[in-house]
């Protein structure tokens, strides 16, 4: 399974609300007035809304490596991504959003993992899900993609509001690390469910 559902819930005693911190390779929508957060580093994530019922979500989300990548507008890393975007939009829609009052937000994308420059991860990612938005037809209200400092994302769905903290240093490799398990697991798991694109 590609994407799944977040179940790191805990109250968020800095913005006094219950929360969702979201993992790679995870993402969380609600119609709760909550918090989801992640931080990202090379992945990237899409908080995406309707405007007006305030039902939300964010996912995290990383294209896998490979030349294929750039070889075919269907190869498996782009199917990935899709999917890990129609995961979400599809859930949010099932949850009685409406398409024509989606809206997104878009973060992460930045050049933070020691041997990934080559590849351009971060870029790619970054181009992927600006690209995907733009053939959905869903409106971005706001970026903050690529450059080389990860960051920490706090999306409230009910109003949009999104609070960005690029991480100057990290104290540890956690993120990094985190992102490297990530990118091994894609290696070796099949690109999920079928893709319907419109």
């Amino acid at each position: 399974m590609n994407s799944q559902f977040a179940t790191n819930l805990y109250h968020d005693r800095v913005f006094n609300v219950d929360a969702a911190k979201i993992l790679p390779g995870e993402y969380y929508y609600t119609a709760r007035d909550m918090l989801i957060s992640t931080v990202l580093g090379s992945c990237v994530s899409a908080c995406i809304r309707d405007r007006v019922t305030g039902l939300g979500g964010m996912n995290h989300f990383m294209l896998p490596d490979g030349a294929e990548a750039s070889s075919s507008p269907v190869s498996a890393s782009m199917r990935y991504g899709s999917f890990a975007m129609e995961v979400l939009i599809n859930d949010l829609l099932k949850a009685g959003a409406r398409r024509e009052h989606l809206e997104a937000k878009v973060f992460g994308g930045g050049a933070v993992l020691r041997g990934f420059t080559a590849m351009n991860v971060g870029e790619r990612n970054a181009a992927f899900v600006m690209q995907f938005l733009k053939t959905e037809r869903i409106p971005v209200l706001a970026q903050d993609l690529n450059d080389v400092y990860p960051r920490k994302v706090y999306f409230f769905p009910r109003t949009g509001k999104v609070l960005v903290k690029k991480l100057m240093q990290t104290q540890n490799d956690t993120l990094a690390q985190r992102e490297l398990d990530y990118a091994k697991r894609l290696k070796v798991q099949p690109v999920g469910g079928a893709i319907d694109l419109f």
